[in-house]
């Protein structure tokens, strides 16, 4: 997946523009861990799922942080993957999806403080899959939700209590989270993890508009 410098013009009309860096990400989740440790007032009971497929790869960087912060959180041990495939409510319009494994600590979840982990936010409706998936892995004490981009645009009463960048966007726009563990391909120095808005450009110039500015539509 190509990654602008800058913002910049494709032949297919469409602009991009980088919003989050390598170290904004970076910056983002050091910050969402130190909230995550003082919301549950330290680390005891504190399990990290990511939701497959990039929130995974977040939740493992969360717990390296929650360890390095507070040697009592072991990250190996407190973190996992929740595969929300199946519980999706547009599994039927969308059926080509790969289902992923879903990871459980060995200590399970039930009287734990369970920290749910995505890349993006929008509709809520992901959340609520997965809300529904743990149900069937056990029955947490909390459940909480850490986000790296909320980009707005609910369509269910769901909020991330820990989040990296609000981002408003409109319907025209898609949101591209690009991470080292699920998009190797080769990338600039400093774009190897980035947040991408990639937006088409308006032919009427009274409505054009720079990427991220607020307007209606959900998650790409």
């Amino acid at each position: 997946m190509s990654v602008p410098a800058h913002a910049e013009t494709t032949p297919g009309g469409t602009t991009s523009c980088v919003i989050l860096s390598t170290p904004d990400i970076d910056r983002a989740l050091s910050r969402i861990a130190h909230e995550i440790l003082e919301s549950n007032k330290g680390s005891e009971n504190l399990i990290l799922l990511g939701i497959a497929r990039r929130g995974y790869p977040l939740a493992q960087r969360l717990a390296a942080r929650l360890e390095h912060i507070d040697p009592a959180f072991h990250a190996a041990a407190s973190t996992g993957q929740l595969d929300i495939t199946m519980y999706r409510d547009d599994l039927r319009s969308n059926p080509a999806r790969t289902p992923q494994p879903t990871i459980i600590p060995e200590s399970g979840i039930d009287g734990r403080t369970v920290v749910l982990v995505d890349d993006v936010l929008c509709s809520g409706r992901t959340i609520r899959a997965a809300l529904d998936a743990l149900v069937d892995v056990g029955r947490p004490s909390a459940v909480r939700l850490a986000v790296l981009v909320d980009r707005g645009h609910r369509e269910l009463p769901i909020r991330a209590d820990h989040v990296g960048k609000n981002l408003p966007t409109s319907s025209q726009e898609k949101v591209r989270v690009l991470l080292r563990e699920t998009d190797p391909e080769p990338r600039a120095q400093g774009h190897e993890d980035c947040v991408v808005i990639d937006a088409p450009v308006a032919s009427d110039p009274d409505v054009a508009r720079a990427p991220g500015q607020t307007g209606g539509g959900a998650r790409a």
